[in-house]
């Protein structure tokens, strides 16, 4: 087909060309073959006209935009104790969201079923039919061939489950789901947060566990098996003897996480049952809270300046419960010391701009990205 009307389409979301003019120029095609494909894509409802553009001598040109309206994505970003279910235009902007309980201990089917339950709520409460897709991410690898759960420490029951096939046919219909690992997810939609997307990106999670999202030129690295970012469980020295989610001792999420910042805060005396307690004492400045993240921000920049000296990323964000000024301020302590300027001279060091909604905008955006890529939408429009 060459360029159809999916490409155009790339081009006008990208805002690299927004006139008919522009695109024919960028593309090598007729003005008669641009005006087929762009009324293609606005009988679709996918671009829209949103004004002139710039004359160059006679009538001014229509500007094209792409209609984030055109339709709906339902996501979930699915916790140990909790998830979060929203529908989003086709931007990643929340139309609509709840926070439900569930308890990923009781297994995939009660889970996936009360996620399923609250995703037909928001999509029935924004009324506007099938939506385009549905993202849900875990706190799991997943099997870049298969997208389902591959050995996952902390989610006992769900290796292997296909999460796919459990909720399709339901209120959605046909619509693909698509499921990615919580932190990769996250990492997608800090990438999209930010309009001058960073050609790398390195997300660290630290929540109940400690994990990453590893975006390469808009495209979220999973690996040959869908074990790349597993950060948590690298082996340090100050975790020696302790015992780990995944059953080994010793790895960085023993010391790090959420999860074990709890275990030090209370035995400290303190009242701190989950690492989302942590991040509440760390929101009301607890000397205690602050003093043991920051020194699991100092481990944790240890382990950050292999990656960094390996990957050598444009950004490294952090988000999760321990994401704060005291994590960062412990990573930097122990990270630059340990890598040459050179691999940071540039190296922005940030908290999550989306904070928790980075995974609900990452896995519209992963749902975008699959659905309206050029060749989804050549398809469609053929």
């Amino acid at each position: 087909m060459g360029i159809g009307p999916g490409d155009i389409l790339e081009l006008v979301r990208e805002d690299r060309a927004t006139t008919r003019g522009e695109i024919a120029e960028l593309t090598g095609l007729s003005r008669v073959t641009v005006a087929h494909r762009v009324d293609a894509l606005l009988a679709a409802g996918l671009v829209e006209g949103v004004g002139s553009g710039s004359a160059t001598g006679g009538r001014r040109p229509t500007r094209l935009a792409f209609n984030a309206d055109a339709g709906r994505v339902a996501v979930a970003a699915i916790d140990t104790a909790h998830a979060e279910v929203a529908i989003t235009d086709l931007w990643g902007v929340i139309q609509r969201r709840t926070l439900i309980d569930v308890d990923v201990a009781a297994g995939p089917v009660a889970t996936l079923d009360r996620v399923a339950a609250a995703l037909a709520d928001v999509i029935d409460d924004e009324n506007r039919g099938r939506p385009l897709g549905i993202g849900l991410s875990l706190p799991s690898p997943i099997d870049p061939a298969t997208g389902r759960p591959s050995e996952p420490p902390i989610l006992p029951g769900w290796d292997d489950f296909d999460i796919g096939a459990h909720l399709t046919g339901r209120r959605w219909g046909d619509a693909p789901v698509i499921v990615r690992n919580d932190a990769d997810a996250m990492g997608y939609g800090e990438y999209l947060a930010v309009p001058d997307h960073p050609r790398s990106l390195f997300l660290l999670k630290a929540s109940t566990g400690i994990g990453s999202g590893i975006i390469i030129e808009g495209h979220i690295y999973q690996g040959n098996d869908g074990a790349a970012g597993d950060i948590g469980h690298v082996r340090v020295p100050e975790a020696e003897g302790a015992l780990c989610q995944c059953g080994a001792t010793g790895c960085l999420a023993a010391i790090a996480s959420g999860r074990a910042v709890a275990r030090q805060l209370r035995e400290l005396g303190r009242d701190a049952p989950s690492g989302r307690a942590v991040k509440q004492l760390l929101d009301q400045g607890d000397p205690d809270a602050v003093q043991v993240t920051r020194q699991a921000g100092r481990v944790i920049g240890r382990v950050l300046a292999t990656v960094v000296t390996l990957v050598n990323p444009s950004v490294l964000v952090f988000g999760g419960d321990l994401a704060s000024a005291s994590l960062l301020s412990g990573v930097q302590e122990s990270l630059y010391p340990a890598v040459l300027p050179r691999a940071t001279r540039r190296l922005e060091i940030r908290l999550a701009e989306l904070g928790d909604d980075s995974s609900l905008r990452g896995m519209a955006g992963q749902v975008v990205q699959q659905e309206l890529s050029a060749e989804a939408v050549n398809t469609r429009l053929a």
